[in-house]
């Protein structure tokens, strides 16, 4: 399906629109609730059936088996070394439960779902191709005018606040406590419609705004090494006393007695050059990063121009980086090779998400010897 929002004036983007000619502009109406992000190209999975709750409550990491109709949450289906598979928006209507999930995971969990069911009274479908998802933040017109077109669900982010079993790493006040989004499911038959109703955002706008809110993403910043407390993804995702899952005993692990091996955090970039680094970038500690020798110390996993803080970035460092050195990034493309030569360097601020003590949360008392 090409997205209707894609015909806009301005829109410049393939699968859905990355803005449509104005990205601060955009970016500001979003923020006040007063533009929408097309979030079609994302996938959309649903479970029906009476043991639809329970089931899913066996294999991801959120307790799911008093979800309310109407209630929004969200889990993770973990391998069992407990890294990251897949992110599950969840919601569910009395009759089904709806996951909503990142682009390009939508085909992939059916298909393991599926493979799970056994003889449980559940049915798992794909329903990406009928439904797609549209995101405003409340608090302004967007909102209400979406809600006027009869959405089939609305997913309520639960990331302003730690959820019941769960557990944040950060100190102080979180930068995600006015988190406001809302992803409303509608027919893809009523996109046009609300194309042409409500005022658009592209997709670049949404990511500033996350970063901003520290708020991670699993088709963004997830690699294939990632677990959920290197995000401070336990405060939404995951319920730590629920019992078993695929991948509890690392997740368990790592919070009681050992520490994340990388933790994530939000850099200050230096903007003078007008350059955004790209997604896996090299991080170095500063003074380092022009030397071809230099071992990095991370990667950026995005970055976006704020329309208030100016350039930012997500980054995952090693956790023995310490929380006041100032960095480096090389800007260029040849991320992927660390003695490629260097085209660009900009100096970057740290700003604390994932401690660098975060875990070890239970302490063992240790035996007299004989």
């Amino acid at each position: 399906m090409t997205s209707p929002f894609l015909s806009l004036p301005g829109a410049v983007g393939e699968a859905v629109a990355l803005h449509y000619g104005a990205p601060l502009q955009e970016q500001r109406a979003l923020a006040e609730g007063n533009a929408v992000v097309d979030l079609s190209h994302r996938g959309i999975v649903t479970v029906s059936g009476p043991d639809r709750l329970s089931w899913l409550n066996s294999m991801t990491s959120q307790q799911l088996l008093n979800l309310a109709p109407g209630e929004s949450t969200e889990t993770l289906l973990l391998d069992p070394n407990g890294r990251i598979e897949h992110a599950m928006r969840v919601v569910d209507d009395g009759e089904t439960t709806w996951l909503l999930v990142d682009e390009g995971s939508a085909e992939p969990l059916f298909t393991f779902l599926n493979r799970m069911r056994f003889a449980l009274r559940v049915e798992v479908a794909d329903v990406s191709a009928d439904y797609a998802a549209v995101l405003a933040f409340a608090g302004g017109t967007a909102v209400e005018g979406l809600q006027g077109f009869e959405p089939t669900v609305a997913w309520v982010d639960p990331w302003a606040e730690v959820t019941r079993g769960g557990a944040q790493y950060a100190h102080g006040e979180h930068a995600g406590a006015n988190w406001s989004a809302i992803q409303f499911v509608l027919p893809v038959d009523r996109l046009a419609a609300v194309s042409r109703a409500v005022a658009p955002a592209g997709l670049m706008s949404l990511d500033a705004l996350e970063i901003r809110a520290w708020r991670p993403s699993r088709v963004s910043d997830v690699d294939e090494r990632a677990i959920p407390h290197e995000f401070d993804w336990l405060r939404s995702a995951v319920h730590l006393t629920k019992g078993c899952y695929r991948g509890q005993e690392t997740v368990a692990k790592v919070h009681n007695l050992g520490h994340p091996p990388r933790r994530l955090v939000m850099l200050h970039l230096d903007g003078s050059e007008g350059e955004l680094p790209v997604a896996g970038a090299l991080v170095f500690r500063e003074g380092e990063a022009a030397s071809p020798e230099a071992r990095p110390v991370g990667r950026i996993t995005r970055a976006a121009l704020h329309y208030e803080w100016g350039a930012i970035a997500f980054a995952l460092l090693k956790r023995s980086v310490p929380g006041d050195v100032t960095l480096a990034v090389r800007a260029g493309t040849e991320a992927a090779d660390p003695s490629a030569p260097v085209e660009g360097v900009i100096s970057a601020a740290q700003e604390m998400i994932v401690p660098t003590d975060a875990g070890a949360t239970r302490t063992i008392p240790k035996l007299k010897r004989l």
